[in-house]
């Protein structure tokens, strides 16, 4: 079969990887694949696979128009029109959609053609941004206005940030665009975001739920010197990663709780920017970022506990990984963060500072090596590859 891919990235963070794990996967299996992508760097080893829609300027003149317009998604009409051509070219099978937005693609268009296309569609959904009206991260503030109409957006901030509401025009736009596309199936890696789907005008479609798996190869339990390397030996170590630290990651929580811990304890914050670093106290040790996957699992095992503070998220892979390094997850109840943990920890109400600090100093005893045993399967990106590739291969 020949499949074609659509994602804002390709071969990097967890989408683009999600994207190119799948294309190796199906790849070995006998099958052509494509990804189009619209921004930023391709790994080298994903050329074969990769067409990118938009230029650099393109993505850049789209930032500005939503910004001002509040009209993510709705830009780049030449790009997609030639990039339409292109597919009607490549003639694939099966189209997979992932993160559709991003400033590279002109919904509205795309969507005139899979609507007629006469195509197998799977639509993996990785945040909320599909039904809402503006915000990809509603949820971080408890919003659900979206489920009979968006207005007055109190996220207007936050991605894609504008100047101008419209998330009422924006809401009804996308009910009209997504809505009623044959043969479309939608996918979400958490029971969570796909509730969130069945409250909302795309009800209607199948919906299958996915998790996003690791590699077990890199993420495991295994011996680390960085206790040593930055002088805390002693000290029982609270670590928690993002790619990008804001509040709704829970930045300004983790200010609060430094403040409140005795000074056993340590917090190592990877991923944080050099502004981020100059607000730090001295018992936040800051990373900007890790060398590499093979670091970042080291962390994991050396971790007392992994901290996940997060408001917004439909199904953190930190957790995971955490899990198969053997490192218990503390997080607060949010959206597919708890799913992602696999009950290896704690749950806690969020922004509940109090019960952080009472769940990480309460002893947890449990028989790792046992535990990741049994679970090991439900860990491995292996399982659920071969779960997208059933349902992209099924007819």
């Amino acid at each position: 079969m020949k499949i074609l891919m659509i994602n804002v990235v390709c071969g990097i963070r967890s989408t683009g990887r999600i994207c190119t794990d799948l294309a190796q996967r199906l790849e070995d299996k006998g099958h052509t694949v494509k990804i189009a992508y619209g921004r930023e760097f391709l790994p080298k080893q994903y050329e074969k696979y990769a067409y990118r829609i938009t230029k650099d300027y393109e993505v850049k003149l789209d930032a500005l128009k939503s910004r001002i317009f509040d009209n993510a998604g709705f830009n780049n009409a030449a790009a997609t029109r030639k990039f339409i051509e292109w597919v009607k070219d490549y003639d694939p099978d099966v189209i997979h959609l992932h993160n559709i937005h991003g400033y590279y693609l002109n919904v509205k268009i795309l969507f005139e053609y899979l609507r007629t296309c006469n195509k197998r569609i799977v639509w993996t959904m990785h945040d909320c941004w599909p039904f809402t009206g503006h915000s990809a991260l509603c949820d971080g503030i408890g919003c659900d206005r979206w489920v009979t109409g968006c207005y007055s957006c109190k996220q207007m901030r936050e991605y894609p940030k504008a100047l101008i509401d419209r998330s009422s025009r924006n809401w009804s736009l996308k009910r009209a665009v997504f809505s009623d596309v044959p043969g479309l199936t939608v996918v979400t890696p958490s029971v969570w975001l796909s509730e969130q789907v069945k409250r909302s005008f795309l009800s209607g479609y199948d919906i299958d739920v996915i998790p996003n798996g690791i590699n077990t190869d890199i993420f495991y339990m295994q011996e680390s010197d960085l206790r040593k390397k930055y002088g805390i030996e002693n000290r029982k170590i609270l670590l928690s990663a993002a790619t990008t630290w804001n509040d709704l990651k829970g930045f300004k929580d983790f200010i609060e709780l430094s403040g409140k811990l005795s000074g056993e304890y340590v917090i190592v914050l990877i991923g944080v920017s050099d502004k981020q670093l100059k607000l730090l106290p001295s018992n936040i040790i800051g990373i900007k970022r890790t060398a590499n996957q093979k670091e970042m699992a080291q962390w994991y095992c050396t971790a007392d506990w992994y901290v996940n503070l997060t408001y917004c998220d439909t199904y953190p892979t930190v957790n995971v990984e955490a899990v198969a390094c053997g490192t218990p997850v503390i997080t607060y109840k949010t959206g597919g963060s708890v799913e992602s943990m696999f009950g290896y920890g704690r749950v806690v109400p969020k922004g509940d500072i109090e019960a952080i600090i009472s769940g990480i100093a309460e002893p947890y005893d449990v028989d790792r090596i046992g535990w990741k045993a049994v679970n090991q399967e439900l860990l491995d990106n292996s399982y659920y590859l071969n779960k997208y590739i059933d349902v992209l291969t099924s007819r």
